[in-house]
């Protein structure tokens, strides 16, 4: 069961009026509200929650926050690491209308789930207000919380697709989906390989970012920005039947639709392959000594392009503020600041995060933090990153597309069939 902890509203101490303390020991606190009071604001207390952190940034940039606002503290609550727990949690909290927490990190898929349900706390006023400059942000992450045309979340950190190809085997990697089965078939057996490509392809969540990615790639959406459903179209049906050109060669491992991230992971790591689609953690695992063959023979770039261009699933977090806080303006100020260029730079140096403003990879320092943040391939992803699918019910699309892809990828339909149940079931869903 669950236990909400309520925590204090206003952090103004009087203790500092009263006799019984040292003259040293009170100078601090009597100049913090010297500060306060000159300001004419009331200092308060605010709580923001997140999962896990094991690196300290969380609180790094907690300090750096509260030096700059000391109207302002910050409680930090550490959620469960597991995402649809700290989901579930959160869910219990705001449909009680409950003011514990203050400012949350969201996955990138719940903006509009949290939007639709009146749990969350639209932006454009304080956006426009300050004067934040939406366009510095890589545009997927943007439209990742962007529901009937409202800001619902601010970016804070991104993930994205990517190809990574061994270097010992090819110069110049594919640029279109074509090109890939071609030397993915060609290359397959070179260097001790087993494999040509190594994807996604089991039925979960991983299963729909491959198909996002080829989907999109192809010039297809699945629902458009005026929330009507398109998934049934010729260019996703043209997607879907290159996932299935794919999934169905010579190149791939037999068992590749039960391959989800760690399957993929392994085999690239022990040198099985020639390519692979996965996250940017995966570079760090390919140069990991102690458990990779291929150190030093990996490299990025961005995934093929289909009709339409490159596109990689969007992954990352946002940073929401609670429908029901006591505290929506200084809930904004840290939210701004987190998800600014000062937060954003302490999260990606100390915390290894990827940044979602484009202009933090010129920076030196962050450069310096991570091999990611200095290639200019990983920036060329990062820009051609695409939502998954911006609705409330995003959980039900996903089952329905994962349900749907995987009878097509075994065969058990067409791509046209497919792609017509889809178009069929998700709109029945989004009238119920």
């Amino acid at each position: 069961m669950f236990v909400f902890f309520l925590v204090a509203c206003s952090s103004g101490d009087s203790s500092s009026e009263e006799g019984g303390g040292s003259e040293d020991a009170t100078t601090e606190d009597t100049e913090t509200s010297t500060e306060t009071e000159e300001a004419g604001e009331e200092p308060v207390t605010i709580v923001y929650a997140r999962g896990v952190d094991t690196t300290g940034a969380t609180q790094l940039v907690i300090d750096a926050f509260e030096e700059q606002n000391p109207n302002i503290k910050v409680d930090f609550r550490e959620m469960p690491s597991d995402t649809g727990q700290s989901h579930d949690q959160y869910v219990t909290m705001f449909s009680s209308q409950s003011s514990e927490v203050d400012v949350f990190d969201a996955d990138v898929i719940w903006p509009a789930e949290f939007a639709q349900a009146n749990y969350a706390l639209e932006l454009d006023r304080f956006i426009q207000k300050d004067g934040v400059d939406m366009s510095k942000y890589f545009p997927g992450t943007v439209a990742a919380a962007n529901f009937n045309g409202k800001q619902w979340a601010m970016p804070k950190f991104t993930d994205a697709g990517i190809l990574y190809y061994r270097t010992d085997i090819v110069d110049t990697p594919p640029k279109t989906w074509d090109e890939l089965i071609e030397m993915a078939s060609s290359l397959k057996g070179e260097a001790g390989t087993e494999f040509g490509y190594l994807m996604q392809a089991a039925q979960y969540e991983g299963l729909i970012t491959n198909a996002i990615e080829f989907i999109a790639s192809y010039g297809g959406q699945v629902i458009d920005e005026e929330n009507n459903v398109v998934v049934n179209s010729p260019e996703t049906i043209k997607a879907i039947e290159k996932m299935k050109e794919i999934v169905g060669s010579d190149f791939v491992p037999e068992n590749i639709l039960n391959f989800k991230e760690t399957e993929t992971e392994n085999a690239w790591i022990q040198g099985k392959s020639v390519f692979a689609r996965n996250w940017p953690y995966l570079q760090a695992s390919s140069n990991d000594e102690e458990r990779s063959s291929i150190v030093g023979n990996v490299d990025i770039t961005t995934l093929p392009t289909g009709d339409a261009g490159s596109a990689a699933a969007l992954g990352g977090w946002m940073a929401m503020i609670n429908r029901y806080s006591e505290y929506p303006e200084e809930a904004w100020e840290f939210v701004k600041f987190m998800t600014g260029e000062e937060g954003q730079k302490i999260i990606a140096v100390d915390g290894g995060r990827a940044p979602t403003i484009k202009a933090l990879y010129d920076d030196p320092e962050v450069q310096q933090s991570g091999p990611l943040f200095s290639n200019p391939e990983f920036v060329k992803v990062l820009e051609s990153a695409v939502p998954r699918p911006v609705t409330p019910i995003y959980p039900v699309i996903s089952d329905i597309m994962q349900i749907e892809l995987s009878k097509a990828l075994t065969g058990d339909q067409t791509p046209e069939e497919a792609a017509a149940n889809m178009q069929t079931k998700i709109e029945e869903a989004i009238s119920e």
